[in-house]
């Protein structure tokens, strides 16, 4: 490792950097950043195993620690030269204040010797009521700064893909043809890309000068921003202001019409319910190389990004430890994921739910599937009259039931597209994921909803969906550990 001195060297300095939010939706996005730069790169996490599987994951160094707790701080930030602060408190409820109060200070009690600390903040209103999570955010930048060499940069919404704002732009914008907005609709607030403000933290490595920084691309009012997600989706939508405030009505129905909790929605309806603009004039000066997207080219780069299935990270990302059960909303995509350990081979796994449906039939609940083939057949789908080619055997590409195989890799994974009649699209997959004494059982179904219509479909059935979904996993695990039988003797020739 390379280390120098002088901040106005043409090359960019190599130092070890500390990363903490590591697997958030900045922190993921921006460790790869750094990495391709040369720097050594360190992360803080709660529990190690959250990394594993990350892209990165072998090329940096984990520190499992806690903010909370100061003791596992200090061998964390042992050697550092720069850490990124990029945690918060914002969806742990209750006195999240008090929690991120108590995290800064434990942060700059354990980080002395840190030559420069890097940390995002958000944008605040000038001479307005400021919300309690923007002055949380505030206050955790004035802790850093008052104890520690702190480069504070404050964003407006972020725009990329799986990001809480253009989620929030993208869901209302999809699902509501009609909207009767409260009036802060057309307050002005500065949205930047993802890109860009990943772009200015890495670049803040080297500025000369700690302080605030604020950042920020073109502005527009929220109005405008959900106007251009329709233009660019070729969506007509309609948008009529109301002479109403309510922001946390507005923030709960937020928490309805998207996946957004309330937690999350609440804080990000109060930053765009009053004017949010950014002074980017010292931004310029310290990167002028960073020209940021307009909002319309953020919005387009996010949407090819979920077209492609290639989103780095996702708003969700950092919140809780994986379940045994999980149903979630992401990408314009619900998902429900289910999880069982199985005391048997990954080949043995792979063996039964590779031979669901034709003759064997779905194990559990086969009169619900008989009777959705028969409505389906009704729709005009192709109902359960297909079957399968072999009992066994699959291959990609060939019909099986009403689904269509789309990708099969022995004794791994089966994922099944939906050809039934349905709002949307369908998928169901499963796992067999090695796992010492046996195998994991991984059962994923995802549906993505064609407009409102759809949205409804998923939910109206999701009571009975999940119990069918239970039980076939639970069948699947069963019949996997059931002693295979005996191949009969050959009969006798002659």
């Amino acid at each position: 490792m390379v280390y120098c001195s002088i901040l106005t060297s043409p090359t960019p300095r190599l130092v070890t950097v500390l990363v903490t939010g590591a697997t958030g939706y900045i922190g993921g996005r921006l460790i790869p950043r750094l990495l391709e730069r040369g720097h050594e790169v360190r992360v803080l996490a709660r529990d190690a195993r959250r990394v594993e599987g990350r892209s990165w994951r072998e090329r940096v160094e984990v520190a499992q620690g806690d903010l909370a707790d100061p003791a596992t701080l200090p061998p964390a930030l042992e050697g550092i030269d720069t850490a990124y602060y990029l945690v918060h408190s914002m969806t742990a409820g209750g006195d999240f204040a008090e929690l991120d109060r108590r995290a800064a200070h434990n942060f700059v009690s354990a980080a002395e010797g840190v030559r420069r600390v890097v940390y995002l903040g958000g944008l605040l209103p000038t001479g307005r009521d400021v919300s309690e999570h923007l002055t949380s955010r505030a206050e955790v930048g004035e802790i850093l700064r008052a104890g520690l060499p702190t480069v504070e940069l404050r964003a407006g919404p972020i725009i990329g893909s799986g990001s809480a704002s253009f989620e929030m732009v993208r869901y209302l914008t999809e699902r509501l043809p009609a909207m009767i907005a409260p009036r802060w609709v057309l307050n002005e607030v500065q949205p930047i890309a993802v890109r860009d403000i990943l772009a200015y933290l890495v670049a803040a490595l080297d500025w000369p000068e700690p302080g605030v920084v604020e950042v920020g691309a073109d502005r527009l009012t929220f109005k405008r921003m959900m106007e251009v997600y329709a233009e660019v989706r070729g969506l007509r939508r309609v948008i009529v202001p109301v002479p109403v405030f309510a922001p946390r009505l507005a923030a709960r129905w937020v928490g309805l019409v998207t996946p957004i909790g309330n937690r999350l929605a609440v804080p990000l309806v109060e930053g765009v319910t009053h004017p949010v603009i950014a002074d980017v004039s010292r931004a310029r000066k310290l990167a002028p190389d960073i020209e940021p997207l307009p909002y319309r080219r953020a919005v387009e780069l996010a949407l090819e990004r979920v077209e492609t299935e290639s989103v780095e990270t996702r708003w969700s990302g950092a919140m809780g430890h994986a379940p045994t059960y999980e149903m979630d909303d992401r990408e314009g995509t619900f998902r429900e994921v289910r999880t069982r350990f199985v005391e048997a081979s990954p080949a043995r796994v792979f063996s039964e739910f590779s031979r669901l449906g034709g003759d064997r039939g779905w194990l559990t609940w086969n009169l619900a599937w008989s009777l959705r083939g028969v409505m389906d057949r009704l729709a005009g789908g192709p109902g359960l009259r297909r079957g399968r080619r072999h009992p066994t055997e699959l291959h990609p590409g060939e019909s099986l039931d009403f689904w269509r195989v789309e990708a099969v890799d022995p004794p791994r994974l089966l994922r099944l597209r939906a050809e039934m009649k349905v709002p949307g699209r369908a998928w169901l997959q499963w796992e067999a994921v090695p796992e010492e004494g046996g195998t994991r059982l991984v059962q994923t179904a995802r549906f993505a909803p064609r407009g409102l219509p759809g949205a409804a479909y998923w939910y109206v059935l999701y009571p009975l969906h999940r119990r069918i979904f239970s039980d076939l996993t639970r069948a699947l695990a069963e019949s996997a550990e059931e002693p295979e039988e005996a191949e009969a003797p050959p009969e006798p020739v002659g």
